[in-house]
Parts: structure tokens; sequence; C-alpha cells
């Protein structure tokens, strides 16, 4: 007999790969651990004459002989299948896209860094020719949406976005796609919530503002990632990290969501037994403290993150600069010598103004290029710190709509960061 089995709480991305490897291998039984995402269940509920699955308490596991695992790659991730893990004449395939090894020992093995589980999978059905109908098209587009976040996610890749197009020239649906990706967000979810925001801390950790809130939770309780991403989003720290206790069950929930170039907190989901990508990542402590387990996440984000970007990393310095005293004409031969669009201008060390090249759209006499800087510079200065991101920068930049920043300690400029530097950090140019 073969099966194919997903981590528990499913999402729609273990679930199209579960029913991606049953095209693949039409005589396996796929199954599902009993809890699953409340959108996959929900989603389930409508299709589940189309896709029929098992869960392990409806199979012998004594017949089976081949195992396909998708979606994780920790056999304590899966539900029911610690019989099998002790078995030497099991046959076991994997496919997962996370970028980190687990457990599950097996020569045939699918291990990429993608966006989606399914993108993998899709990669073969479109060499091996399957044909797919628009409902398992559109299930397939539902994998990758969910885990890219649309496509959006820093983790999606060239062929994540590929496989979308493909699932939509089959004639995957959009709308019930964007229906079933819609957040479950109810009474229960608000109280809970409102419970966290009203005693939210905010910490430092090296550089980054991280908030880690723990509390008890009554039994189940669903769409609890829905509450940390509001959570996260409207303290406005870099991240989230969310420990519920279930005094029945003596186990923590953790579950925590990050901006992914900030704190990677797959990676710290990991240094407590489960998983996620740098986004987003969740696991489960049995017979853990929930004060211990928020001690633990602390000392994991203080150790194990790596040192992040900051603009001390991409300015530029010395910086060029001019007096508030000297000409205009002064200003055009710096600018064309140097190559810049722009400069910091000093009185008395103090910055008092930027000039610019668009500032001299203000001239329009010869005579005026006799004049002082002072007279056309801006005096509306955008600054920024050298300890703050490059995506701070580039905020900073679209909200005042301006091209560079000077880059200010201790009330000395000590370097300036442009446009360009940006683009540069956020599209992978920088030297080295």
């Amino acid at each position: 007999m073969r099966i194919i089995t997903t981590h528990r709480n499913a999402d729609f991305d273990a679930l199209a790969s579960v029913m991606a490897v049953k095209i693949l291998f039409p005589d396996a039984i796929p199954v599902l651990p009993k809890q699953v995402n409340p959108n996959v269940k929900a989603f389930l509920s409508i299709h589940k004459d189309v896709f029929k699955t098992h869960t392990f308490e409806e199979v012998d596991l004594d017949l089976v002989n081949h195992l396909a695992v998708v979606d994780t790659n920790k056999w304590e991730r899966l539900e029911g299948m610690a019989s099998l893990q002790t078995r030497n004449d099991l046959d076991i395939q994997l496919w997962d896209h996370h970028p980190i090894r687990g457990n599950i020992s097996t020569p045939w093995m699918v291990c990429e860094v993608t966006g989606a589980t399914i993108t993998l999978l899709l990669r073969r059905i479109k060499q091996e020719r399957n044909i797919l109908t628009p409902i398992q098209a559109t299930l397939f587009l539902l994998g990758i949406y969910e885990d890219t976040g649309n496509l959006t996610f820093p983790s999606t890749t060239a062929e994540d976005a590929y496989a979308a197009a493909y699932l939509l020239e089959l004639k995957a649906d959009l709308t019930v796609a964007t229906s079933f990706l819609r957040p479950a967000y109810g009474e229960k979810q608000k109280e809970i919530l409102f419970s966290m925001l009203q005693d939210a801390e905010r910490l430092r950790i090296k550089g980054h503002t991280i908030s880690v809130s723990h509390m008890e939770i009554g039994g189940h309780v669903e769409s609890l990632a829905v509450v940390m991403r509001m959570y996260r989003e409207i303290l406005n720290v870099d991240a989230a990290v969310g420990v519920f206790f279930n005094k029945q069950k003596n186990s923590c929930m953790v579950i925590g969501r990050s901006h992914a170039d900030k704190i990677d907190i797959g990676l710290v989901m990991r240094g407590l037994g489960g998983g996620g990508h740098p986004g987003a990542g969740s696991a489960m402590l049995k017979n853990s403290r929930p004060e211990a387990v928020r001690e633990k996440i602390l000392t994991l984000i203080q150790g194990n993150q790596p040192a992040s970007a900051q603009i001390s990393d991409i300015m530029s310095f010395p910086v060029v600069t001019v007096l508030s005293n000297n000409t205009m004409e002064d200003v055009a031969f710096l600018l064309r010598k140097k190559g810049c669009t722009g400069v910091p201008v000093l009185e008395n060390d103090e910055l008092v103004g930027i000039i610019s090249r668009r500032d001299f759209r203000k001239i329009k006499k010869t005579k005026q290029m006799k004049s002082p800087v002072k007279a056309y510079m801006s005096r509306k200065i955008v600054t920024i710190a050298p300890g703050k991101s490059p995506t701070k920068a580039a905020q900073l930049m679209v909200k005042y709509d301006v091209g560079r920043l000077p880059v200010v300690e201790n009330d000395r400029v000590i370097g300036i960061v442009t446009r360009s530097d940006t683009m540069l950090y956020f599209y992978d140019q920088l030297p080295g």
C-alpha cells in the first residue's frame, strides 16, 4: 500500500502537494491529519467528493510499504506515523521546499527552496504531461498563493510565478482562490487580540523591535495565525511571537510573524522543534511553561539572527558638502565633477539644507548663478540615523519624495544614502 501524508495543521500548500502526488501515483491513498487549517477545512467540506482523503486511523499502517511525505521533512510533524519511523523496509519519497533538512532520511527526495512545495510537484506533473482539471488547478494555485502571499513574499521564486501562470492557463479560478484565502476572524479571535494588545510589550534586540506575548487559551482556537499577523501590524514591530498555553493539554502553540528581511521566524521556530519561513512559522511544545518558552524565544532571537544590514553598511562617506554661502555656480561645478545629483549644505558645521540638481530649475537668469546656495536650497531636511535599515530609508524617500538622506549621528553628518544605494541593496547588487 502506498500512502501520502503531510504535517499537522495542514495548509493549502500541504493539501495541494498531497493531491499532486496522488496524480503522479493514482493508487496512493491521501492521509491527512485531523487538524487542518480552517480555510482548508472549509475547502474540503465543499470539495470532499473531488478530493477524497483519509485519516491515519482508517489505514492499516502494517500494510504500508510506500510513504510519500510532502511539505515537511520531520517525523514529529506527522500525525499517527510514529510506527513507520523505525521500519527498514519502507520506501519513502519526500517533497519539501523548506531550507533546513529534517530527520526524515531517504535517498528519494526533491527538496529545493521555493515559495511552495506544490511548485516542485508541478514541475514533475508538467514533465509527465499529466492533465489537470480546473478544480485541481485552482487547489494548486491556492497552495502557491497562500505560501507566497500571492507571490509577494521574499521567499517567492521565479518558478513559483511561472507555475501560477501555468495554472491560470489551465483555468484555475481566481474568484474561488480569493474566497478561500480570506482569513477567518470572529469574536473569539477579537477577544484574544484585544487581550494581547492590553499587555503588549515592545523589546529592542539587535536593533529590531520585538514583541513576545503569552496567554492561556481554553481548548482549540482557530485562526491564531491571523491574530498574530494583526497583532504585529497593529504594534508595528519587526517581529511578533505568540505563546498560546492550553492548560488542559499542558501544551504551548507558538506562532510567529515577521518582516522577512528583519527577523527569520522560521529559524526561531526550528530552534523550538517547529518550522516555517523567514516571515512566518510555528511550533508545538508539550509540558512547557509559557514563561520558559518566552525566554527560549528571546534567547533564539538574540543568538541565531544574522546581522541585518544597516544604513551605515550602505551609505557613502566621507560626505561631499557645500557651505551656505557658496555660489550656485560653485555647486554646479562640484556636482559635475563628483558625478552626484545633490549634496548637504552646512553652516557653522550644522546641516541647514540640501541642494540638488532640481533646485537649479528655479534659476531663470545667468546672473542668478552667482547667488548663494542658501537662496535656492531646500530647507525641508529629512535625515536618517546610521543604525536604521535600508527599508526605513526607502520608506522615508517615498514619503517625502527625496532622492537622498543625510546620515546624522550626534548632530553631525557622517554619511549620505541615495535612492541608488537603496536600490543596489534591495536588488542584491552590493559589491562582495
